[in-house]
C-alpha cells in the first residue's frame, strides 16, 4: 500500500472508533428506548468497521494510532440526547456528515486491497449506507428538516444582508440609518421571498403527489394490468435487468398500495410550517448585521459592529455544527466566517464602484 492509502486508513480507523464511542455514549443517555437500540446496533457495526481498518494496518506492519475521546463533545451530545427529540439529534449529526461510503469506495476502486478485504469493504459500505438511511428516516419522521432549514436559512439571511449593508456603507458612509432601513427592507423582502418560495415548492410537490396517486387509483380500478405494466416499465427505465424486473412485478402483482408507495415519494412536510421556518430563520439572520446601524453614528463604525456580530453568529453556528457532528471545529468556523466575510468584502467594493460611477452622495 502507498503512504497515502495508509494515511487514509489511519483516519478511517480513528473515525470509526469516534463513531462507535459517540453512538455508545448516546445510547446510554437516550430517553427513547427504540432510538437507544438503534444506536447500540450502529455502535456495534462501527466497532467492527474499526477492527477491519486495524487489521489492514497490522497487515502492513503499521502501529495503530491512539484514539482520544473528545469528552466535551460527548457530554454535550449526552445532554442533548436527554432533552432533544431523537430524530432532531441524528439530524444535527447529519449536518456535518462527510460521506464515509463515498470515501470508502475510493479505496475499494483503487485496487490496493486483496480480494478478501475488498469483499469485506463492500459489506462495510453497505452498512454505512444503511446508517445514513436510518438516520434520514429518523430525522424526517421528527420534522428535523425544519430545524435544518432554520440553520441554513439563518445563514443565508446573515451572509446576504451582511454583504448588502457592507456595500451600502460604502455608498452612504455618513448615513447609517439609511443603511439600516435599506438593509432591513431588503431583509424583509428576502424573508418573504424565501418563505413564499418554500410554501409554493412544498405545496406544489404535495399537489403533484396527490394527483399522481389519484391517477394511479383510477388506473388500478379500471385496468390493473396497465398499472403493473407501467410499474415494470419504470423499473426497466431505472436500469434493472429484465429478469429482476419480471420477478419483482410477479411478487408484487397488482397490489395498488405497494405500487403507489414505489411510484410516488411520500413526503408529509407541511407547507405552512416550512414557509414559517424558512422565512423566520432568514429574518433572524438579518438582525445580526443590521442592528449596529440603528445604534452607531456613522456607517463605518456600524460596519465594524456588523462584522463583529455576524462573525460571532457565523462562528457560533459553525462551531455548534462541528462540535456535534465530530468534524474539525476550526475548519468549519473558518469555512463559514470566510464565506460570509468574502461576500461582504466584494459587496463593499461594488458599493464603492457604484458611488464612483453614479456620484451617490454620502
Amino acid at each position: 500500500m502507498t503512504d497515502n492509502t495508509l494515511s487514509r486508513i489511519r483516519g478511517f480507523y480513528l473515525d470509526e472508533l469516534k463513531d462507535h464511542n459517540t453512538y455508545s455514549w448516546l445510547a446510554e443517555h437516550a430517553r427513547d428506548a427504540r432510538f437507544a437500540r438503534m444506536l447500540r446496533r450502529i455502535a456495534g457495526m462501527e466497532k467492527g468497521h474499526a477492527a477491519f481498518w486495524a487489521g489492514l494496518l497490522e497487515q502492513a506492519g503499521e502501529p495503530l494510532p491512539e484514539y482520544r475521546p473528545r469528552w466535551l463533545r460527548l457530554r454535550l451530545l449526552g445532554l442533548l440526547a436527554r432533552w432533544l427529540n431523537p430524530g432532531w439529534l441524528v439530524g444535527l449529526l447529519e449536518l456535518g456528515e462527510s460521506g464515509a461510503a463515498e470515501t470508502y469506495r475510493e479505496v475499494l476502486d483503487s485496487g490496493a486491497l486483496s480480494e478478501r478485504d475488498a469483499v469485506r469493504l463492500k459489506h462495510i459500505i453497505l452498512d454505512e449506507l444503511e446508517h445514513e438511511s436510518m438516520f434520514h428516516r429518523a430525522s424526517r419522521e421528527s420534522g428535523m428538516s425544519n430545524v435544518r432549514d432554520f440553520v441554513l436559512g439563518m445563514n443565508d439571511g446573515l451572509v446576504e444582508i451582511l454583504g448588502a449593508v457592507t456595500g451600502l456603507s460604502a455608498a452612504w458612509p455618513g448615513n447609517p440609518l439609511m443603511v439600516a432601513v435599506s438593509g432591513l427592507i431588503v431583509g424583509v423582502a428576502g424573508a418573504l421571498s424565501m418563505g413564499i418560495g418554500a410554501f409554493i415548492s412544498v405545496r406544489s410537490q404535495r399537489q403533484v403527489n396527490e394527483a399522481s396517486k389519484r391517477r394511479l387509483d383510477i388506473l388500478f380500478s379500471v385496468a390493473p394490468e396497465r398499472a403493473t405494466a407501467e410499474f415494470e416499465r419504470r423499473l426497466e427505465d431505472a436500469g434493472l435487468p429484465e429478469t429482476v424486473t419480471r420477478e419483482v412485478v410477479e411478487k408484487i402483482g397488482a397490489d395498488g398500495k405497494t405500487l403507489s408507495r414505489l411510484f410516488i415519494s411520500e413526503d408529509d412536510e407541511n407547507e405552512w410550517r416550512s414557509a414559517f421556518f424558512t422565512g423566520f430563520a432568514y429574518l433572524f439572520g438579518v438582525a445580526f448585521p443590521v442592528l449596529p446601524y440603528f445604534i452607531a453614528d456613522d456607517s463605518f463604525t456600524a460596519l465594524w459592529g456588523s462584522i463583529l456580530f455576524a462573525g460571532i453568529a457565523l462562528a457560533s453556528v459553525g462551531g455548534a455544527i462541528a462540535l456535534i457532528s465530530g468534524i474539525s471545529v476550526r475548519g468549519k468556523i473558518t469555512e463559514m466566517v470566510l464565506s460570509g466575510f468574502s461576500a461582504a468584502g466584494l459587496a463593499y467594493l461594488f458599493g464603492r464602484l457604484m458611488q464612483l460611477l453614479f456620484g451617490v452622495a454620502p
